[in-house]
């Protein structure tokens, strides 16, 4: 029997392994983005809706969250763009992708189970949130947004035993704390060690 492995150089050793790494690396700068740019959004639709029940007695208070049907097509168009320009996607990426839109799905999901009861409903996105982040911490590597996700179940869970008054600045908490500081966080680290 003969033996017709070849012996790597030091050189194709060293490209192989880097080739191994960079197909488990997520494209952080994309994600980063959507945290952004989904925590400010929720956090103004959250501060909107308060504002117009609390003070300007709106009685249709809730059209403030028809701000997210635009900025979902933006979220997607800027997923879209940027994923086409990427010259790999990592099994990495896809995951995080599929976490996110399982999310979407989901939410879609409970909106339509919840449709006659939408002013409890919060605790509940929250609770699908803090799951979508959680696991996106985990495929990032990045402790900060694994911290988020228990911000937003704690805040879940708080605000199911308060006020709905007071509840609905929760949402804002959990943001603020779930998706805007790890967002920051992590947009610092990828300018600064370029991940």
């Amino acid at each position: 029997m003969e033996n017709e492995e070849k012996m790597m150089s030091g050189e194709e050793s060293l490209r192989i392994i880097i080739e191994m790494i960079n197909k488990t690396k997520v494209n952080i700068q994309q994600g980063n983005f959507h945290l952004l740019f989904w925590g400010w959004l929720i956090i103004a639709c959250s501060l909107g809706e308060y504002f117009l029940v609390n003070f300007a007695h709106y009685a249709h208070h809730y059209y403030v969250w028809f701000l997210a049907i635009p900025g979902g097509l933006v979220s997607m168009t800027y997923g879209f763009v940027n994923g086409r320009k990427a010259k790999v996607h990592t099994y990495a990426d896809r995951l995080y992708m599929w976490v996110w839109m399982g999310f979407l799905f989901s939410f879609f999901v409970l909106f339509a189970i919840h449709s006659k009861s939408l002013e409890t409903i919060s605790p509940y996105i929250m609770m699908l949130a803090g799951f979508a982040t959680f696991i996106s911490g985990f495929i990032i590597k990045f402790k900060p947004l694994i911290i988020g996700a228990f911000c937003f179940w704690i805040i879940a869970v708080i605000i199911s035993f308060v006020n709905p008054s007071i509840g609905m600045l929760g949402m804002p908490v959990a943001m603020l704390t779930g998706y805007l500081i790890p967002g920051y966080m992590l947009k610092y680290k990828v300018s600064h060690d370029k991940v």
